[in-house]
């Protein structure tokens, strides 16, 4: 029968700075490995950063902050193989830099900008979703034509604490659940579904919880401990692979940045609790993880941080090199066959845009 493990209704840890216990290992990450954990997360935390800076520069409209949920993005995705595929909802809108996409293509997406637009099989990564949870269903779909196929593939769906509110997310994990999907369904519990705090979401003691009710198993993971994100993931994913179905994976942590650049949370949040959280946040705790173990020093830090500036300013510079896309570009695939207004609410467009 399926349930949430006695153990996992506590938060599974590995870093140690938190519980008191000590760090431990997760087996089969070497050294190289722990780094490029540190690099992805060093480069999430830079592009949101800078992307905040953007944004009040008017640079970019309105932008969903992810500052803290770096452990969860990268610890995930690192937990895949190239061939699985991951579906997004906006606050990982960045996590295609984990798969090699240039900055200036997700910036071009915030910029509304055609340019940022992709091909989702050039890196297996969906669309980023915007409306809440209603790509669950869509990423159950996938793993279940990925089985049906007989590949090896998996995938995996972010979304926060709210989406388990919303009617797609059940959909979505009741099919994956029934067809025994190879999906790992990834929640970001921050605690607040925009200005909605959890205990206004859900009668059940933990989300993870939920899991039971469609007969697969829920983990409970540290959200800010980027190691037990990878470790939790990686059970999940061999699970998929082997064919036993679903995971649901709770990754809890507090939002300490605004739900998005037009949000004020000082109406809502207790700051004295964001204050508290931001000195354990997930990038810092890792990096000291790393010192401890003695793989991380000042040199390499720098460099690693240097890189991901410098990836950021690339990424800015090619972004707003790009020349003004057409208007004409949102007549195009509308219908079939285009009613014939279209050539003059095109013309009209274009005389509002100044030519």
């Amino acid at each position: 029968m399926a349930q949430v493990l006695p153990a996992e209704r506590d938060l599974r840890r590995v870093i140690g700075d938190a519980d008191g216990v000590g760090d431990r290992e997760v087996e089969g990450l070497g050294e190289q490995e722990l780094l490029d954990l540190f690099r992805s997360m060093v480069l999430l935390r830079t592009y949101d950063e800078r992307s905040v800076v953007y944004h009040r520069q008017g640079r970019i409209g309105t932008y969903a902050i992810f500052w803290n949920h770096e452990a969860m993005q990268a610890g995930a995705a690192h937990a895949l193989e190239d061939g699985d595929w991951i579906f997004p909802s906006y606050r990982e809108s960045a996590i295609g830099l984990l798969r090699g996409m240039p900055p200036e293509t997700v910036l071009s997406w915030w910029r509304g900008h055609p340019a940022g637009w992709w091909n989702p099989e050039d890196y297996n990564l969906a669309s980023i979703c915007v409306p809440i949870a209603t790509h669950v269903p869509h990423a159950a779909g996938l793993a279940w034509g990925k089985k049906l196929k007989g590949e090896r593939a998996c995938a995996i769906v972010f979304f926060g604490d709210g989406a388990t509110s919303e009617g797609s997310f059940h959909e979505g994990a009741n099919f994956a659940a029934v067809t025994r999907a190879p999906l790992i369904l990834f929640c970001n519990n921050n605690q607040w579904a925009i200005s909605t705090p959890l205990e206004a979401q859900t009668r059940a003691e933990t989300l993870a919880d939920k899991a039971v009710g469609y007969g697969m198993p829920g983990a409970r993971v540290d959200g800010t401990d980027v190691l037990a994100v990878y470790e939790a993931t990686r059970e999940a994913v061999d699970r998929a692979r082997s064919g036993d179905g679903p995971t649901f994976v709770e990754a809890v942590t507090y939002r300490t940045a605004p739900h998005a650049t037009a949000d004020d949370p000082r109406a809502y949040i207790d700051q004295e609790r964001v204050e508290e959280e931001k000195k354990r946040e997930c990038v810092g705790r890792y990096e000291g993880y790393l010192r401890r173990a003695g793989i991380l020093h000042d040199e390499l830090a720098a460099s690693i941080r240097s890189e991901a500036v410098e990836a950021m300013r690339a990424g800015i510079g090619a972004a707003e090199a790009e020349p003004p896309a057409d208007p004409g570009l949102l007549f195009e695939h509308a219908y079939v066959d285009p009613p014939a207004s279209f050539g003059s609410d095109l013309d009209e467009l274009r005389r509002i845009l100044g030519g």
